[in-house]
């Protein structure tokens, strides 16, 4: 099938869906992006592009074609909505025209903004083609959540926009079961929506590391509790720290941040602020590709969301990665992403926004025989390949495809 995937995101940004489009041509199909300028997540345009500069570019089987937007930047809130605006707008002018041919179907890789949708429809009515909304990040309680917008009214206007982008959308795939029925109450017919969960890159594998390798020169000595990926207002790296406080005493814990984000300085500030330089190490952002080394270095990994309703419906796309690179796993976090973690039995879930709770946890699995955080990481693997495969999303993508051109 010939495929147009609209996301504000993509490589050489990471995010998940750049791996779905290898997916998608591997499976056979000629796939087309339609997407903005890479500037996530430091608010710069990446070294290379701009406004008048590489947007066609072709890359392991499919087409890029990129839309013109202003960057995120780091001034706040009001950058941040022109961001999103910037891109919607320009796409439901420039994407009709730069986009020649005809698409069988649409497929809107939704994470934050929802306004992504608005030029998908755009795209979904020229082509006369079906369109499918992945969701990612629920609007607009993630907003809510997050404490973007703490206006009743404003979140009642943003409830009004999604539930215009939903009634336009074919199909809704959601990519955690507990969206189903916040989808289903902004008016979607229950057989509209589909649970689509994420997957991993391929190259998320167990490794076994070899005494002298880099990513282990980088860890600090003793029991190393790893945190990977965004350092947002989401992931409560406030409860995070105050473990580490708590865990002060235990001198052989330690934890490592891997990644940037909004969040990194505000972070890094607290640390310095408790004395705790030594406990808590940031080591940056490194290629994607790395992450599986940096996992393997590490006893236990650590997910955590802020304590709100709206957070218990996600699964944060790192639970994948963890669960496919077999290592053992502490959730501070409830809702689905809990659900996973425990039943996978690759490790404990605790309250979210409690630092003791998250703290006796850790003490936890530090006190386990490696051979039973070896067993988790084992059991977190299977459940990985039996929920999670890439091979089984491309099938249940394409089979989504099919039922959408038929109707």
């Amino acid at each position: 099938m010939k495929v147009l995937v609209v996301t504000q995101y993509f490589w050489p940004e990471n995010f998940r869906i750049n791996d779905v489009a290898e997916g998608l041509v591997a499976a056979g199909h000629d796939v087309t992006i339609c997407t903005g300028i890479p500037n996530y997540p430091k608010g710069e345009f990446f070294a290379g592009y701009g406004w008048f500069t590489n947007l066609r570019q072709e890359k392991n089987g499919y087409r890029i074609i990129r839309i013109p937007l202003l960057s995120r930047g780091s001034a706040g809130q009001i950058r941040l909505v022109v961001n999103y605006l910037s891109f919607a707008f320009f796409a439901c002018i420039l994407a009709p025209i730069k986009l020649r041919g005809d698409f069988d179907v649409v497929l809107c890789y939704q994470l934050s903004p929802v306004t992504v949708g608005l030029p998908a429809i755009v795209m979904k009515l020229f082509k006369k083609a079906p369109l499918l909304l992945w969701v990612q990040d629920l609007w607009p309680e993630s907003l809510s959540a997050t404490g973007a917008i703490k206006s009743r009214m404003a979140l009642s206007i943003v409830a009004k926009l999604v539930r215009f982008i939903y009634s336009y959308c074919d199909l809704i795939l959601v990519q955690s079961q507990a969206f189903l029925s916040p989808v289903e109450a902004m008016c979607v017919p229950s057989y509209k929506i589909v649970y689509m969960p994420n997957t991993a890159e391929a190259f998320y594998q167990p490794l076994v590391l070899r005494a002298d390798a880099q990513e282990k020169k980088l860890m600090p000595e003793g029991f190393i509790v790893m945190f990977a990926g965004n350092i947002g207002a989401a992931q409560d790296f406030e409860s995070i720290i105050d473990a580490a406080c708590l865990l002060r005493e235990e001198t052989d814990i330690k934890f490592v941040v891997l990644g940037d984000g909004r969040a990194l300085q505000r972070a890094e500030a607290k640390v310095e602020e408790l004395g705790l330089d030594g406990k808590v190490v940031f080591l940056g952002r490194y290629p994607t590709e790395m992450m599986p080394a940096f996992l393997a270095a590490a006893d236990v990994m650590l997910v955590a969301l802020r304590n709100d309703p709206a957070f218990s419906y996600t699964i944060p796309s790192k639970v994948q990665s963890y669960l496919a690179c077999a290592r053992p796993i502490i959730a501070a976090l409830g809702g689905e992403g809990a659900r996973i973690v425990e039943e996978s039995g690759a490790g404990f879930a605790v309250p979210p926004g409690v630092p003791a709770a998250l703290a006796v946890a850790i003490k936890k699995v530090r006190d386990l025989p490696l051979a039973k955080r070896e067993e988790m990481g084992s059991n977190g693997r299977k459940y990985f390949e039996t929920n999670f495969s890439r091979e089984r999303l491309i099938e249940k993508l394409t089979e989504q495809f099919i039922r959408a051109k038929r109707k």
